[in-house]
This record gives C-alpha cells, structure tokens and sequence, in this order.
C-alpha cells in the first residue's frame, strides 16, 4: 500500500486537462463528474439515478471524447435480448462459414440507459461482463477493452413496465450517485452553451494514459485505519447491535457485501489523486460512504412503512462510527 511521497506532476496535470476538457461542454454536476473519475480510476462501475435532462449522457461522453476512447450507449427497452449487448454468431450463407459479430458492450465507456427497463436476462448479461470483463459467444472468450467503465441510469419518477434490478446484481456498482436538479445560474449557462456555438472536444489523452492513470491510483498509501473505518461501516451495516446501533437492526434487513469495503478503499484512493495527494484520508473515505453503501442496504418492510431511507440509515452509522483518530503513516513521516 506505500505511495510515492510526492505527488506526480505529469498525473495532476492530466487529470486537470481532462477535467476541464468536460467542464467546457458540461455545466454543473460537479458531485456527479468527480464520481464518473472517481469510477473510472478505481475501475469500478456507476448506478446514477436522476430525472431525464441532467446530462448523464453529455457527461460520459464528452469524457470518452476527451480520452480518445469508444463510447456506446444502449437504450434498454423490454424487447432486449443479451445478443443485442455482448453480440452473436450470424450464418453466411456465400461462405458457409459462422462470423462473430460483437456487441455494443465492447466500448470503453458504456452507458446503459434505464438499465430496470429490460428483463432480468439482460441485465444479468450486462452485469457479468461488468464483473468479468469479457463475454462468451459460442464458447469464444472476447474482452473487452480497457479502461471499461459502465454507467446505468434509472429513471425515479417512472415504474411501470420496470424490472427492478436484484440486490445481488445492484452489488456489482461501485457506487450509486444520485443526480439533482441544476441550480438558477447553472440552468442559464446551460441554456446559453446549448443555443450558441457548437463546442468541439478536444482529445487531451490516450486510453493508454487513462490505464497508466489507473496504475498511479493503485499505488496511493491507505493507511491500515483507514480500512479498519471501512470495515467498521460495513459491519454496522450487518450487526448494528455490535456497534451501539441496537435500534437500527429492526430496519435492515440484509447489509453491505466485503464488495462495499473493497468500493470505499479503491474510492478513497482514487478521490485522494484527484484531490492532489499520493495518501488517503479519512474525509477522502466518508464523503464516498453514502454513494457506496446506499444501495446494498436491504431495508425491511418496518423501515419503509416509517419512511425511511438508505441515506437516512446510513447517516445513523456515519454518526455512531468515528473515523480514526490516530496519525496516519504520512503524517508521522512527515514529523
């Protein structure tokens, strides 16, 4: 888990460009955006909830264009079947011979619009390759290319004709952002950007930058406290009695999976390098917590008849869970 001790110039300076390559076309969003990175360096995937209109799609892809990356979006509808994602075998009938023709899946930055408006089967087929990185189409393994960051939407304000996603399958993201409306002056500048001049994108690096990126991310210092905080979090999650929280336990159901752990780790790290530091600290690790753990928490039926909500769950666990308090590595080095 050691890092360099000082931060690398060439790695701030590109992630500045690209940062402000998507800020010339994006307005706002500015929560939503640092999580798309956050995502992207940790190689981990995003659930966004949010009303239509609020750039979700701008967003993605205006990054890819700033990373020379394959962007894909695929509109899911209840008539989807899985080849219409990871692809199929089709007959020639000149050759006599079967081709593969490969899926929409196969782009760096995918999104899956309104991803609970398709079938459990296309869901799952989405999710495994978001787990494994690659698809089987008559018994040939394909991967897709790195870096792969997928983004699903759900749409709140509709449920008929939705397929809710299983908890299971909900686990696979990263994390869950959920997307506001824009305040007065950003919707102005908005308006004012999409009716003047057009904006072209300029690519500012290579997806072979963003690996080496991702490469940096994983050598940024967690100090072992700092995952004891995280592992602490998810178990109150699971046994909130243990952790004073004996009240709580009535409400959830099931908790977190070690998968929320890994999430607030990986997500520390990666929020640490974009914040310009080669450690990790505590505030880098519980701004991530509601995002990471909103939707693996299963609330019992009592929880919702009170109205309440995973975020308001979690608060309560934030609350009753310190961060450490101890120095962290840096800081004795430092001294």
């Amino acid at each position: 888990m050691n890092a360099p001790r000082t931060p690398d110039p060439a790695a701030a300076d590109l992630m500045e460009r690209i940062l402000y390559e998507v800020k010339r076309v994006v307005v706002g969003q500015d929560q939503f955006l640092e999580r798309v990175m956050v995502a992207m360096l940790a190689q981990g995937h995003l659930l966004v909830e949010g009303v239509p209109g609020l750039a979700k799609t701008l967003t993605v892809k205006t990054l890819a264009q700033a990373v020379s990356g394959r962007f894909k979006r695929i509109q899911f509808t209840p008539d989807l079947v899985p080849a219409d994602l990871v692809g199929t075998r089709i007959y020639n009938q000149k050759t006599s011979d079967f081709t593969t023709t490969l899926g929409p899946v196969f782009a760096n930055l995918l999104l899956a619009d309104e991803i609970n408006r398709a079938p459990a089967k296309v869901q799952s087929a989405l999710l495994e390759v978001m787990q494994e990185r690659q698809v089987t189409i008559a018994g040939e393994s394909h991967r897709v290319p790195e870096p792969f960051v997928v983004m699903a939407t759900q749409n709140p304000i509709e449920t008929e004709g939705t397929y809710p996603l299983p908890e299971a399958q909900v686990d696979r993201f990263m994390m869950k952002v959920m997307v506001d409306y824009p305040t007065d002056e950003e919707e102005f500048v908005i308006v004012e950007r999409v009716t003047g001049p057009r904006i072209d994108v300029t690519p500012v690096a290579t997806t072979e930058e963003l690996a080496q990126l991702q490469a940096t991310c994983r050598q940024v210092y967690v100090d072992p406290s700092l995952v004891q905080y995280a592992v602490r979090l998810v178990s109150a999650t699971r046994n909130p009695a243990k952790h004073g929280l004996k009240d709580l336990g009535r409400f959830l159901t099931y908790g977190a999976s070690p998968r929320a752990t890994i999430a607030l780790t990986e997500g520390a790290r990666a929020l640490a390098m974009m914040r310009g530091r080669t450690y990790a600290l505590p505030e880098d690790m519980s701004d991530l917590v509601p995002d990471v753990l909103r939707h693996r928490l299963v609330l019992s039926y009592e929880a919702i008849a009170e109205g309440l909500s995973p975020e308001a769950v979690v608060s309560q666990i934030m609350a009753k869970v310190p961060p450490p308090a101890k120095p962290l590595e840096h800081e004795k080095i430092a001294a």
